[in-house]
Parts: C-alpha cells; sequence; structure tokens
C-alpha cells in the first residue's frame, strides 16, 4: 500500500474513530456522525452505512456480554423481529435514491440529523413501568426503517426505552442488544442490495478494530471524567452543526 493511498483512507478512520469516541463517551451519535461525515468525503450511504456497522460490532458484543444478566429475552424478541424485517423496506428506498443526486442526498441526510438532533433535545418521556403496545409497533418497525435508509435507526428505540422506568444496565443491555441482533441481517441485505459497493468499506472497518477497541475504552473515561450530561450538550451541539452543514452546504457548492 503506498502512501497516497494511506492519506487518502486517513479521513475513512478519523471519522470511524471519532464517531466510536462520541458513542462510547456519550451513550449515542455514533451514526449520526460517521454517516453524515463519510457523505462529506465522497463515500456512498450504502458504503457509510457498512462502515458503520461493522465498527460497532465489538463495542455491541462487549456491552452484550458485560450486562447479559439484566438482559429479559422474552422483551427482546418482539423488538428485535420488528426492527429487523422493515430493514429491507428502508433499504428499498435507499435503492431508489440511487438516481438523485449525491447534493440532495446529503440534504436529506442532513435534515434527519438535525430532525433527530432536535427530537433528543426536546422530547423528554415521562418514565413509567408499562407502555400500551402500540409505541412498540410504532418505534422498532420505525427504527428498522431508518437504520436501513440511512444507517440512523437508534433514537425511536432510545426514545421507547427512555419512557420505561428501568435502570442504567438494564436500558444499556436492551439497546446493546437491539443494535446487535440487526447488524448481520443488515450487513447482508445492503450486499444483496448493493453487491460489492459494501465490501470495500466494511474490511477497511474490520482491519481498524483493534484500533476502535482503543478508542472505545478512552471514550468511556472521558465520558466518565467530563460527565455525561457536559458531554451530551457538546455532542448535541455538535450534531446540529453537522446537520446544518448537510443541509446548507450543497447550496453553496
Amino acid at each position: 500500500m503506498d502512501v497516497e493511498m494511506i492519506l487518502s483512507l486517513l479521513p475513512f478512520a478519523a471519522i470511524l474513530c471519532v464517531g466510536i469516541f462520541v458513542q462510547a463517551a456519550a451513550g449515542f451519535a455514533a451514526g449520526l456522525v460517521i454517516v453524515p461525515a463519510l457523505l462529506w468525503f465522497g463515500y456512498s450511504i450504502p458504503a457509510a452505512q457498512c462502515s458503520l456497522l461493522v465498527a460497532t460490532i465489538p463495542q455491541n458484543i462487549w456491552g452484550v456480554w458485560s450486562l447479559r444478566e439484566s438482559i429479559e429475552p422474552k422483551q427482546v424478541v418482539w423488538p428485535g423481529l420488528g426492527r429487523v424485517l422493515f430493514l429491507p423496506t428502508g433499504i428499498v428506498v435507499l435503492q431508489w435514491m440511487d438516481s438523485v443526486d449525491e447534493g440532495t442526498v446529503r440534504q436529506l441526510v442532513g435534515v434527519i440529523v438535525l430532525l433527530v438532533t432536535l427530537a433528543i433535545i426536546f422530547i423528554r418521556p415521562t418514565p413509567r413501568k408499562h407502555l400500551h403496545p402500540v409505541w412498540a409497533i410504532i418505534a422498532f418497525p420505525l427504527s428498522g426503517f431508518f437504520q436501513g435508509l440511512v444507517g440512523m435507526g437508534g433514537p425511536p428505540m432510545v426514545f421507547w426505552v427512555q419512557a420505561h422506568d428501568w435502570s442504567t444496565e438494564k436500558t444499556r443491555s436492551f439497546l446493546f442488544m437491539m443494535y446487535l441482533v440487526s447488524i448481520f441481517p443488515a450487513l447482508a441485505f445492503l450486499y444483496l442490495a448493493f453487491g460489492d459497493v459494501v465490501i470495500e468499506p466494511g474490511l477497511l472497518a474490520l482491519a481498524m478494530i483493534p484500533v476502535l477497541w482503543v478508542v472505545t475504552y478512552f471514550g468511556l473515561k472521558f465520558g466518565s471524567m467530563l460527565g455525561r450530561q457536559r458531554l451530551r450538550r457538546i455532542t448535541l451541539g455538535l450534531l446540529l452543526l453537522m446537520g446544518l452543514a448537510g443541509v446548507v452546504g450543497p447550496m453553496l457548492s
């Protein structure tokens, strides 16, 4: 591998490291950081999605294993199934978007990042012991759809979980499990839909896993040192800027 090729891959590696660092430190936002940032550097949404999914495999496996005592299988089966079954619907829409120009795609992703960030800021569900099943019927298929469409399927699940009076361990274990059960089906659907386009970025992300383990470790330490609430505000501010850049950037160019 020559120097020029290594230099061309540095933005890819830096974006994955930043996204995984933010996810480890703040507990969310890997997809909201990685997908739009990779689009700015010329990667397609399928390539960005595949990179994101592969990069988060170690973190999710570690999370499920370390919090396995908090996982209740009955609570995972139907939400996981709803999420996985609706992945292909998002990917079908993503295939249709192949005919849309790159600037419009970046604007669409920017709008989604903005809306999700504003929802995280302003929507604060009141925790309760039980939710009506209709909310799960809405949240998890919607999560699967957005995961397939733009790789950002976390927010609907996070809102649903925040509306429960669960412990921190149970909340984190549930989310780790939801992410993990959908990673490999999502990778399979992406490959069936887009073929070799997703192979190279997936392999590059796989080669970076040792580095991403280290980044995860320091992200966790940094999150503890700075404090979750302060880091949350910084992260949300960053996401607002990224969303605005995605919307306005194509207009300026």
